[in-house]
């Protein structure tokens, strides 16, 4: 007993676990180590037998409360009841049922039977493409080359060499699946595979063909169109249906499924619908207002500055953002923020007219050359800043 974990280690919960919390910590821990999920894995199938154990005791309020007073000691020299597992501690076959009946295809258990094995749809194929950012905002049409199985033309999937053809499978009678009955804690279980002879096709190939290597199946290049749908936008995938693998046993093809990722834009930002940007006035524009050409994904378009505009002013600039995916016709804005760009090299002269403006000219200003010659053409200080910057 020295060398057992402690069984609420075992099932990975504390020792105030509810009755419900041991049984569903039970059930992960069976389906995570069943031998059908791990053959041929003895690891796996002792760690199955632990769970088994440590449930025994657990699963059962009368053992609970011995173990939780003495430890494996309560169950020494034929504890357990002195005759080994009595049952499962409060775990009904219908729980064992619905643990396994899924996952083994209903042949997990107590009389379940296998089944024979039908068609089964073909692989789904992912790609990953590149797009720009208008692209992805008008829509396009790409051209992509993809590694595609396709049935052998050679021998019609049959993988048979031509003149000869594929026989039943000895092994599991054409069924594709092995029936396996072991001894276990639950005693006698049956529980079905796939037939390890014919890999559940059903039928074995003595005499393969030369082109698929007995597969049925070949990998050729084809070409495809995938339309890019205006709005869409980066990591979303177009599913082109019946464009993958083909199936096997008759089955469908899958999908070939194209992931696009969008190529930044320098001047664009997208968030949802919206485009976000920046546009740059000098500190002329922004006092007397004038009129600027914004840039939109659409091309330019002319927009009014206000006089005494505000570094970084918000305006929003409708319609010329991205196409709603599920309603191209709806699109979003343009948001675009003002920056104003100070200047740094002024000369005296445009300081002096400054310095003027602002109520803040040096003793003498009034009979300096900027003011007489202001004076002399009776001009506006605004239309004297605009012809100083604009030159």
């Amino acid at each position: 007993m020295a060398n057992k974990r402690d069984y609420y280690e075992v099932l990975g919960v504390n020792k105030n676990a509810s009755e419900a919390e041991l049984k569903k910590a039970y059930r992960k821990m069976a389906v995570k180590y069943h031998p059908d999920q791990n053959p041929g894995n003895k690891e796996a199938e002792e760690k199955f037998k632990e769970v088994n154990e440590a449930y025994e005791v657990l699963g059962n309020p009368e053992k609970r409360a011995k173990y939780d007073q003495f430890g494996h000691a309560a169950f020494e020299q034929g504890g357990m009841g002195g005759g080994g597992f009595e049952g499962f501690g409060g775990f009904d076959m219908g729980d064992l049922g619905d643990i396994f009946g899924s996952m083994f295809g209903g042949g997990f258990g107590f009389g379940g039977g296998a089944r024979r094995n039908g068609p089964r749809r073909g692989a789904d194929i992912n790609v990953n493409i590149q797009i720009t950012f208008e692209e992805a905002v008008f829509g396009c049409t790409k051209e992509i080359s993809v590694a595609v199985q396709e049935e052998c033309e050679t021998c019609h999937g049959t993988g048979a060499k031509p003149g000869t053809h594929a026989e039943s499978c000895s092994k599991c009678n054409g069924t594709g699946q092995e029936r396996f009955v072991q001894q276990s804690m639950f005693g006698a279980v049956t529980s079905v595979r796939t037939c390890s002879a014919c890999h559940g096709t059903g039928k074995i190939v003595k005499d393969p063909c030369g082109t698929c290597r007995g597969t049925g199946r070949v990998k050729k290049n084809k070409k495809f169109e995938v339309n890019i749908p205006k709005g869409i936008d980066s990591n979303q995938t177009i599913r082109l249906a019946g464009k993958g693998n083909i199936g096997e046993q008759g089955g469908g093809y899958g999908d070939l499924l194209v992931t696009v990722y969008v190529q930044p834009n320098r001047m664009f930002i997208r968030k949802g619908v919206d485009i976000y940007s920046e546009v740059s006035i000098n500190f002329v524009q922004a006092i007397l207002g004038d009129e600027i050409t914004i840039k939109t994904i659409d091309g330019e378009q002319k927009y009014t500055v206000k006089p005494g505009t505000q570094p970084n002013t918000v305006i929003t600039l409708r319609g010329v953002g991205v196409p709603n995916l599920r309603n191209p016709k709806v699109r979003g804005n343009q948001i675009v923020t003002l920056k104003v760009q100070m200047p740094t090299d002024l000369s005296e002269r445009q300081k002096d007219l400054l310095r003027q403006f602002y109520g803040d000219a040096p003793a003498g200003a009034a009979n300096s050359t900027a003011h007489k010659a202001a004076e002399e053409e009776k001009k506006s200080f605004g239309e004297k800043v605009r012809d100083f910057f604009d030159k």
